[in-house]
């Protein structure tokens, strides 16, 4: 019997992909990938090369495992420095047309040796292996990122200065908008909602939830998106975790759901809000990993300047019933199904493979080790006597990431330690500057 291998398999489907993409006017396909430091990385090819590109892979050097928010390079111990190379594989299941770049289509990468086996730094394959190991559960999760992001006219000053949630920002920008919500459409996502968020010149888009690897791939491509059409319109967009010192940030809340068997474990059980004993352990264990899950959900020395008390920001570790202050907020929702469970602590930095990937295996521990939920905050925890402060600082989060042995063993030896030695690095690049030019030094980078 003849087999064939997973990447003919791959040529043959690009093949096809590439046929129906001519049609559609395709010249060239970006792969995008994202690196510890939350930067989002591209090559692209020419329709012409898809199909060789799928079977054999995009070169790219393994020292991005280690570039840090500016650039530099650091390294780490299983690091091999500027020696070896790696494969980029587009996943020709997220194949996408950009609606805001014609001629253009998009794909998330995987990372692969020479050998064709997978890279263990991979940050996608990494959520991938979390999220298989809740299907060997019996169990599923769906997920989703809500994206903040501040639009900036020419010069970097905010587009508009409405009020927070305010018709006025609506108003002044609505064309832009329009073509924000007319291209996520018709690359196939499903808006939930898109409006002002608090911040000047700030706003925000929600997509329909999905499996945690797709949730992932989701956010990159509505981040490429909204950069396109922004870019078009002769604007400039931050992710960056502070636009304005003092101001309200911008976050990445992760929103998820555990599930078995169709039935939705967030509501109609015996716990409280309705909790299924399996949603309360897996709460647990997050709740558990919090202060070391934050080195990866918020990945930089500005993000500590995002997550402080007062900025809806989830500076607690506690949870409660739309509690707005508390790192995890529990949401009821208005119809079924709709229960779920924000993380607010997380920002815009963050790689969203690391962090789905990360809450995913918190998750898991707490579930394998039945862990109580402790006792819920139903108040502003500011106001509350003992209320635990998330770490206030990158290299607290580092120091509770050193001894996390569920994250240790979840990502593996090669990826824990890249992330280790870029969070490292980043605290000594900023150890000197002030709150003002650490925003200044990332505005622009995400």
């Amino acid at each position: 019997m003849t087999t064939t291998s997973p990447a003919a398999e791959r040529a043959a489907r690009a093949r096809a992909a590439r046929r129906q993409l001519a049609t559609d006017g395709i010249d060239g396909v970006v792969f995008g990938w994202v690196d510890n430091a939350g930067l989002t990385r591209v090559k692209s090819v020419p329709l012409a090369q898809l199909e060789h590109a799928a079977e054999f892979g995009v070169g790219s050097v393994p020292v991005y495992d280690l570039v840090l928010v500016d650039d530099s390079v650091t390294t780490s111990p299983s690091s091999t420095g500027p020696v070896g190379d790696l494969r980029l594989v587009p996943d020709l299941d997220r194949l996408t047309p950009l609606a805001a770049q014609p001629g253009w289509a998009w794909a998330p990468a995987d990372r692969y040796a020479q050998d064709g086996t997978p890279h263990p730094g991979c940050q996608r394959g990494f959520a991938r292996r979390a999220a298989e190991a809740v299907e060997r559960r019996g169990l599923s999760v769906r997920a989703g990122i809500e994206v903040e992001w501040v639009v900036a006219d020419a010069t970097g000053a905010p587009a508009t200065d409405g009020p927070a949630n305010g018709m006025t920002s609506f108003v002044e920008l609505s064309d832009y908008l329009r073509d924000v919500l007319r291209a996520l459409t018709e690359q196939g996502l499903s808006v939930l909602q898109l409006h002002p968020e608090y911040a000047t010149g700030q706003f925000e888009v929600s997509i329909a939830a999905e499996g945690p690897v797709g949730a992932a791939d989701t956010t990159m491509l509505v981040r490429h998106t909204i950069r396109a059409v922004s870019a078009r319109h002769g604007l400039r967009v931050s992710y960056a975790p502070v636009f304005t010192e003092g101001a309200i940030g911008n976050g990445g809340h992760l929103h998820l759901s555990l599930w078995r068997h169709g039935q939705n474990l967030g509501q109609g059980g015996p716990g409280r809000h309705g909790l299924h004993p399996e949603a309360e352990q897996f709460l647990a264990g997050v709740l558990t990993e919090l202060p070391a899950l934050l080195a990866l959900g918020a990945p930089g020395v500005a993000s500590y300047l995002r997550l402080v008390p007062a900025h809806f920001a989830g500076a607690y570790r506690c949870w409660g019933l739309e509690n707005r202050e508390a790192a995890l907020r529990l949401i009821a929702g208005s119809a079924s199904g709709q229960a779920n469970a924000e993380l607010k602590c997380f920002d815009a930095a963050a790689n969203p493979y690391l962090a789905i990937g990360s809450v995913l295996a918190a998750g898991l521990a707490g579930l394998d080790a039945g862990l109580p939920l402790p006792p819920e905050t139903p108040n502003d925890p500011a106001a509350l006597d003992g209320a635990e402060r998330l770490p206030a600082s990158l290299p607290e989060a580092v120091d509770a990431y050193e001894k996390s042995a569920v994250l240790r063993q979840a990502l593996g030896r090669e990826l824990y330690e890249a992330v280790l030695a870029v969070r490292r690095a980043e605290v000594e690049l900023f150890a000197a500057r002030t709150d003002a030019e650490v925003i200044e030094a990332v505005r622009w980078r995400y």
